[in-house]
């Protein structure tokens, strides 16, 4: 099955290569990129043969459309960097797909800047496969800053917000 480091490795080489499509199946998954206008957008299918094949694919490794990753990383390289402290950890993305901060648009945000989480408290949704994935904290602390945007596509381990630990 494809893993979502595979992944990432095959829109890097066709993202460097002449090729404007690519296409592979194997083991009743499908992974399907195409090149338009400087954007590799991914599209990955898992077909319902057998309930283990369906668990075994990670949820990241078919979301799509899916931005190139490298533009991923200078979109995020242009907000201003956070001041760094020995007590800042970060709340990290466990899978590609799109961040929520709300369980719904009408709901308020999980957490604000300021608000006290504890190791169970749910931060945020990120969305993958149209599974919404609620992510917890992990950490006990104050959030000091929130890395990304409502809405927003995020990259598998990127950052997502920064808490002052206790």
């Amino acid at each position: 099955m494809f893993k979502i480091q595979e992944i990432r490795e095959i829109i890097k080489l066709v993202d460097g290569s002449s090729i404007d499509e690519f296409e592979f199946e194997a083991e009743g998954a499908s992974l399907k990129m195409k090149k338009r206008s400087g954007v590799a957008v991914v599209e990955a299918q898992v077909q319902p043969v057998q309930q283990q094949l369906v668990q075994s694919v990670p949820q990241a490794a078919v979301a799509a459309p899916v931005e190139n990753a490298i533009t991923n990383r200078v979109e995020s390289n242009v907000e201003p960097a956070p001041a760094q402290d020995a007590n800042l950890h970060k709340i990290v993305s466990p899978m590609v797909g799109t961040f929520y901060q709300s369980p719904s648009p009408d709901k308020d945000a999980y957490v604000k800047v300021g608000s006290q989480v504890k190791n169970d408290t749910i931060v945020c949704i990120v969305e993958a496969m149209k599974l919404f994935n609620e992510i917890e904290a992990e950490v006990e602390g104050e959030i000091v800053e929130i890395l990304v945007k409502d809405g927003q596509l995020v990259e598998y381990g990127q950052p997502l917000f920064l808490v002052k630990t206790k």
